[in-house]
């Protein structure tokens, strides 16, 4: 069972509309790039104009042709103002239209010739339509942040992002995937700021302007779209792992938790080394936090840069660290998208797959299988919920290449990745993976290159799987059902496919009195039945035990005492998730309660919080309950546990765990100083409200989503502008209460006359939809948005037509 959070629900029409617009683009073969020439080396000198964010720059390009004879290089270059094109001291003729900078070589060389040109020009990033990525909210390539310092709560900052092609906004290329070079890089800029770009820094040089130069040199090669350069006043925290650099670079008041957000990396480093059998290649790796970035992260080779959500307090990094996964999966991008890059966007699988399949296989190791499992199991929800099943997970036919970045290429192709693993087995598996990437290293590849090095290892043509998975859409639909037959002591199980017809091993546990007998099936037809012998009637029959599938499954004959079962006896994690859904159901039943109280200790402790969040204290064990709640609230090794239990104690109301309260205000933890506010709240308002006073005001604005809760709570209309501008995350929530909490008090400041309020909102919702278009959330905020002009319209305020063009000028900044 999957509960649908609000999100996920706007997330399906969001998807829906999309669909309907595409066009008939998608019918375009999407190719590889037809390589006339190949890039070999870029050199760049590059300085600014903050006011008038432009970039001037040199470039030396030297290329060779691919293999036909050329006389001419055609360059990418968008929005340029080209100055000079030579040869050595020769000026050379050009032509540039269209964002192509086309230029005669002056001479006919062939495959074994190399040539360089040299190109002055200026950038201009503010000049530049290209549309954005599903991942990204536009295509600037060179993005200033309060280049003019007017700003006082904005750092002044200078970063690229270049994928998909975006780069060739900065500095002319062969802006495409399946091009590599080495580089160098001058930048200069005031002294006062740090740089960081690809490779390492060789050296610095004062200027007497004030200003210095610093170079850097990638001796590597690397696709174009994984240039970068970051400028700003940045804090060094440093790090290193086999006495390679690995630095952290963060704006000074995050350097003390820097190493706590980051400071697994080397660690990960030498894992991922160890598991994909390839030691980490490059010479360095760093990683820095660019304010407004238009994304999740980056992973530009040897360094990554993150948006400003990495940013956590140390009372959020010790319940927990949100971004962990984060780091992880743009690490090993520097095996995967970096080492061995895509040959084309239309197999972006061999890029985002693996890297979301890296964010499991690091949980894995350093905390164990059920924190994984989750994991995966999350991924799986967001490719369902995401209306992408008609899609390829390689497809050469889409409207535009930024349409592939989605919950295909990301989440289904990990979940992908981890039934190929089982499919031919651990060894056979990351064998294969190393094959792959020392026969591409600093090269490309596509799924059929993967495809080949695992069937050479692992001597199984995987023809079948790769066509039925890479090549094809969908995923399997299953409706389970079960045929006791006492009399021959047999259970027929019959597994029928509702929509098209995959094949695929099934993995059937059979419990029969508390032992598990592990069956191994193959499904290949429309309905198929299975039939089991035993001894004594099974307690439970378990339907894709290992959950590896990639499938939703109907199996709505399992009865209660099936579910309490497998609450306590089935060991993967979407087992005891989905019994307790269904069993919180069924409380009355003192079995169920029983189990759930059981949950309450499970060894994983998002199980626990699960348990917590659907237990119902009213029913008859209440007593026990309570005070496994109570040890909960007190002594859990994970802080967000006990908060979760302080949360269950308040819906007591009583006031004897009052000093549970007062004590969790004081407690560094984000989730047991909020909760036990909330908690207190419900006991003794006054307290609550002096105890949120007390707070510093860094420590008010880290537990916003507190505040918003006590706010609506108190139907405080003078904080209805605050409440506003935080109001979204409610949406995001997988609670229920949070949920209605959102819609209800959406629809308060939708109808209200608060300007500052629907200013707050239309400003947060614009701001998020951008932020996280790749999950579909602008569209979500766009119907929002557009709700907001109908009642304003309706309504009878004084003030709505202001609102309404606040509100319309946030639509057009999110369809620009």
């Amino acid at each position: 069972m999957i509960k649908k959070s609000l999100f996920f629900l706007f997330l399906v029409l969001a998807f829906t509309i999309y669909a309907q617009q595409e066009t008939e683009s998608i019918k375009i073969y999407r190719a590889e790039e037809t390589k006339l020439n190949d890039l070999i080396h870029t050199k760049l000198k590059v300085s600014f104009d903050f006011p008038k964010r432009y970039l001037y720059g040199e470039a030396w390009i030297k290329a060779k042709p691919h293999f036909y004879p050329s006389q001419k290089l055609v360059l990418d270059a968008k929005s340029m103002m080209i100055q000079e094109v030579k040869m050595g001291d020769k000026k050379l003729e050009y032509n540039y239209e269209n964002d192509e900078l086309i230029i005669n070589l002056g001479n006919i060389y062939t495959r074994d010739e190399e040539f360089e040109v040299y190109i002055k020009y200026t950038a201009r990033p503010e000049l530049v339509t290209q549309k954005g990525s599903a991942a990204i909210s536009d295509a600037k390539g060179l993005y200033f942040i309060n280049p003019d310092e007017t700003d006082p709560e904005k750092p002044t900052q200078i970063w690229t992002q270049g994928e998909t092609e975006s780069n060739s906004v900065w500095f002319p290329t062969l802006d495409s995937p399946n091009q590599k070079s080495t580089e160098e890089i001058y930048i200069t800029i005031p002294n006062k700021y740090t740089t960081l770009s690809n490779g390492l820094l060789i050296n610095q040089t004062e200027n007497q302007d004030g200003t210095r130069t610093d170079y850097w040199k990638m001796n590597q090669p690397h696709a174009p779209y994984l240039f970068f350069i970051g400028i700003g006043e940045y804090a060094v925290v440093k790090d290193s792992w086999k006495g390679k650099p690995v630095n952290y670079y963060v704006e000074k008041e995050y350097e003390p938790v820097a190493k706590a957000i980051f400071g697994n990396t080397p660690e990960m480093i030498q894992f991922f080394s160890d598991k994909f059998g390839v030691e980490y290649p490059w010479e360095k790796y760093s990683q820095i936090v660019g304010r407004d970035f238009v994304s999740g992260a980056m992973e530009n080779t040897t360094t990554t840069i993150h948006s400003e959500n990495a940013y956590q307090k140390e009372g959020q990094l010790i319940d927990e660290n949100t971004w962990e996964d984060t780091v992880s999966h743009e690490l090993s991008h520097h095996w995967f998208g970096d080492l061995v890059t895509t040959e084309s966007w239309s197999n972006l699988t061999v890029n985002e797959s693996f890297a979301t399949y890296a964010e499991y296989l690091w949980r894995e190791f350093k905390y164990g299988k059920d924190h994984a499992d989750e994991h995966l199991f999350q991924d799986k929800k967001a490719y369902f919920m995401g209306g992408n099943e008609s899609k390829n997970l390689v497809r050469f036919h889409y409207a535009d290449r930024e349409d592939m970045f989605d919950g295909v290429s990301y989440q289904k192709g990990a979940t992908i990745l981890h039934m190929l693993r089982k499919e031919i087995g651990d060894e056979a598996f990351f064998a294969g993976l190393k094959k792959y990437l020392q026969d591409f290293q600093f090269g490309t590849a596509e799924a059929h290159q993967l495809r080949l090095a695992l069937e050479d290892v692992s001597g199984t043509d995987l023809n079948p799987f790769f066509n039925q998975w890479y090549f094809a859409n969908g995923h399997p639909k299953l409706e389970i059902s079960y045929n006791y037959d006492l009399t021959d002591n047999t259970v027929i199980v019959t597994v029928k496919q509702a929509d098209k017809v995959f094949h695929f091993p099934l993995k059937i546990d059979i419990y029969e009195s508390g032992k598990r007998i592990e069956h191994n099936v193959e499904v290949t037809k429309k309905e198929q039945s299975f039939t089991f012998q035993y001894t004594k009637k099974p307690d439970l029959v378990n339907v894709n035990a290992d959950h590896v599938l990639l499938s939703e499954i109907k199996d709505e004959e399992k009865t209660l005492e099936n579910y309490i079962f497998q609450l306590n006896n089935a060991p993967h994690y979407e087992d005891r998730y989905n019994a307790i859904l269904y069993l919180s159901k069924h409380q009355d039943n003192d079995e169920a309660f029983k189990a759930l109280m059981k949950a309450m200790n499970d060894k994983y402790f998002e199980i626990r919080i699960l348990a917590l969040r659907n237990i119902d204290l009213s029913k008859k064990y209440r007593k026990e309950a309570i005070k496994v709640v109570e040890t909960l609230a007190t002594t859990d090794p994970k802080t967000k546990v006990q908060g979760e239990a302080i949360l269950v104690l308040a819906k007591l109301i009583d006031p004897k765990y009052k000093p549970i309260y007062e004590r969790g205000i004081n407690n560094p933890s984000y989730s047991i100083k909020s909760n036990s506010i909330i908690a207190l709240y419900e006991i003794d308002k006054t307290a609550a409200m002096n105890a949120i006073n007390s707070l510093a005001n860094e420590t008010k604005e880290d537990l916003a989503s507190l505040l918003v809760q006590l706010y609506i709570k108190e139907n405080d209309e003078t904080q209805m502008p605050y409440i506003a501008s935080h109001l979204l995350d409610f949406a995001f929530s997988d609670k229920e209460a949070d949920q209605q909490t959102f819609m209800k008090t959406y629809q308060w400041i939708a109808n209200s006359n608060n300007e500052k309020a629907l200013s707050n909102l239309t400003q947060d919702f614009v701001s998020k939809g951008k932020r996280y278009k790749k999950y579909g959330v602008d569209m979500m905020v766009m119907g929002l948005l557009q709700q907001v002009i109908q009642l304003q319209n309706k309504s009878n305020n004084s003030n709505k037509d202001t609102i309404i063009q606040i509100v319309k000028k946030g639509l057009s900044e999110l369809v620009e």
